[in-house]
């Protein structure tokens, strides 16, 4: 990305406050015009002092007048360029505000209309994705304030000082002009040099962050197996590299620098040399006081220098960080795709044909799957980990789309679905589901946004969580986030109780409760199970036996299908799965101590 697109892409979001763009202008040309009036009061006051020194009648009057009256332009010039000042970096300020809260809120708005596949991507890790949304929005602000406030002020200064200097004497003008572009050559060859070198300080950000990130989220595997050195020695690896990278930057940046700092005085050098020779030489309108007019004129020229390389640096970085930025914010691949077909009902007849999945790691999950899921029905997927269960579920809720193949609801391709809609009448229960920063209430509202208090308690009741909530100091104003596992578990089927859709998904729904969590929750998921579309995965062969149908699954393939008692006769992953489920348990010490009670007698 280069300058002119990274403006291009900027400016939809500078457009909304054009009016604080006018005014900045505005402040910037007053502003510009102050900071040339030192140059022109030094000027005149040499020369007036020069002609009362050289006078016989010199007269102490005359003098204070002339002093009289430089400092009164001098204080009411500094008094009206401290209110410039200020007005020209609050509004500048406000519309760095205002276009980082706008390019904030427009990435999380794209991000949110992503396919899941985007998420999947190795380079979309949470942390780094984090990183260079953070730093994009980051650099892109600074770049509106470098412009704003900084470079247009300085560079408007400096052709007016420029101008000014060309029309005392064009010969210094010249020596002036000649400069500058010397030291933009000199920049520019540093910018090329720090490019390749800036891209690695991205990537390096990146991975940090996202390091960081996994050490917090895996601390208790850290800690129980003793491996802090190991983390330490990865984090240490890519701090050394990162450190190594970033002196390369500074090192080339203090060459460059030092040499435009020595451009710079060599003109200074030649701008008071050639006044002088000119004030010597009688040339015509060269007096004394040209001398100190053109060096500060040409101080002003040379102003932007000293503040250039460090808005060429934050440039440099808005270019690099705003690549990954404006990628997310302009990407239309990434979006998710969603029909408008949107009927008065959805019965929940699912019919998959020829269906194949590979998942952007390039890891093909789904073989030729062909399923038939009807409507009122439990339909169980079983089969190891791996199989491809979960595959299945994230594609009927248009999570992910087939590489080929068709997936029907009601006879209609999911392609032809409103994706939001058909969200709104699938309930989906995960084996660990997110629980947000909030209360319990928020967390159970989050199934259905306008349901009552009195729908959420009655939620907490069918999942068997409301005595606990209620035996908390605070309720359901309660923070979610401090529940135990099993308890944000069946907050969780709350939510889907509280959705109360026509079709559910359940993903292990269990997984995380104790024996007698289980069945209550059991109970309460038997209950909503009635007339809906019902699909589950487990593990436990408890939340399956008494499925309609179901499709046992191996290495991305159907491997059979029927109901229960079918499928356990045909031997096969099913029979593999239930007769290990029942060696577990250890069936044979579990139905003596059923069948007897202490003293060795029969129950009645």
């Amino acid at each position: 990305m280069n300058l002119i697109q990274l403006f291009k892409n900027i400016k939809p979001f500078v457009k909304p406050y054009k009016w604080l763009v006018v005014i900045t202008l505005i402040l910037t040309l007053i502003g510009s015009l102050i900071a040339q009036v030192n140059a022109v009061v030094l000027d005149r006051t040499v020369d007036a002092v020069n002609a009362l020194i050289g006078i016989k009648d010199f007269s102490w009057a005359k003098a204070a007048r002339i002093l009289t009256i430089i400092s009164i332009v001098l204080l009411s010039k500094e008094i009206i360029s401290a209110v410039v000042t200020f007005a020209q970096n609050y509004f500048g300020e406000r519309m760095r505000v205002f276009v980082s809260k706008d390019m904030s809120q427009s990435v999380i708005d794209k991000i949110l209309t992503f396919r899941m596949a985007f998420f999947s991507r190795q380079e979309n890790a949470t942390g780094q994705l984090q990183t260079r949304i953070d730093q994009g929005v980051s650099s892109l602000s600074r770049t509106v304030q470098n412009f704003f406030i900084d470079l247009l002020p300085l560079f408007t200064s400096a052709i007016l000082a420029l101008v000014l200097m060309f029309i005392a004497n064009v010969w210094v003008g010249l020596t002036a002009l000649f400069i500058v572009p010397i030291y933009f050559w000199i920049t520019v060859r540093q910018a090329r040099k720090l490019k390749g070198w800036r891209r690695n300080m991205r990537n390096y950000r990146e991975i940090k962050s996202h390091g960081v990130m996994n050490i917090i989220e895996s601390i208790n595997v850290i800690k129980s197996f003793n491996r802090e050195g190991i983390e330490s020695d990865k984090q240490w690896d890519i701090q050394t590299k990162f450190t190594d990278n970033q002196m390369a930057v500074r090192k080339t940046s203090f060459y460059y620098d030092a040499l435009k700092s020595f451009v710079r005085q060599v003109g200074t050098v030649l701008i008071i040399i050639l006044t002088a020779y000119l004030v010597l030489s009688g040339y015509p309108g060269m007096t004394i006081g040209k001398i100190m007019y053109h060096v500060m004129l040409f101080a002003n020229v040379t102003a932007p220098i000293t503040q250039l390389q460090r808005i060429f640096d934050d440039m440099n970085d808005a270019l690099i960080y705003a690549e990954g930025f404006f990628d997310i914010l302009n990407s239309d691949s990434d979006t998710e795709p969603s029909g408008n077909f949107r009927p008065e009902k959805v019965q929940g007849n699912f019919e998959i044909s020829g269906v194949d999945f590979t998942y952007p790691n390039g890891n093909k999950a789904l073989h030729n799957i062909n399923m038939k899921i009807e409507s009122g029905k439990i339909t169980a997927f079983v089969g190891l980990s791996g199989a491809g269960k979960s595959t299945i579920v994230n594609l009927l809720d248009k999570f992910y789309e087939p590489d080929c193949g068709s997936i029907k609801l009601d006879g209609v391709d999911l392609k032809e679905y409103d994706t939001h809609f058909l969200r709104d009448n699938i309930g989906l229960v995960l084996q660990k589901n997110h629980i947000f920063d909030g209360t319990i209430e928020e967390n159970i509202r989050y199934g259905r946004p306008d349901a009552s208090f009195e729908d959420i308690k009655e939620a907490a009741r069918k999942a068997y969580i409301y005595d606990q909530i209620t035996a908390l100091p605070e309720g359901f104003n309660s923070q979610a986030t401090a529940l135990s596992g099993g308890q944000q578990q069946r907050i969780a089927i709350a939510r889907m109780f509280l959705k109360n859709p026509p079709i559910i998904f359940l993903d292990e729904p269990t997984a995380s409760l104790d024996a007698i969590a289980t069945e209550q929750i059991k109970a309460s998921i038997d209950e909503i199970k009635r007339g809906r579309t019902v699909i589950i995965i487990s593990h436990s062969i408890s939340q399956i036996i008494d499925s309609d149908v179901i499709y046992a699954l191996k290495n991305g393939r159907v491997e059979q299908s029927g109901n229960p008692d079918e499928v356990y006769r045909q031997g096969g992953v099913y029979k593999d799965i239930v007769d290990a489920s029942a060696r577990s348990l250890n069936i044979e010490k579990l139905a003596q101590t059923l069948d007897t009670d202490g003293d060795g007698k029969m129950f009645d």
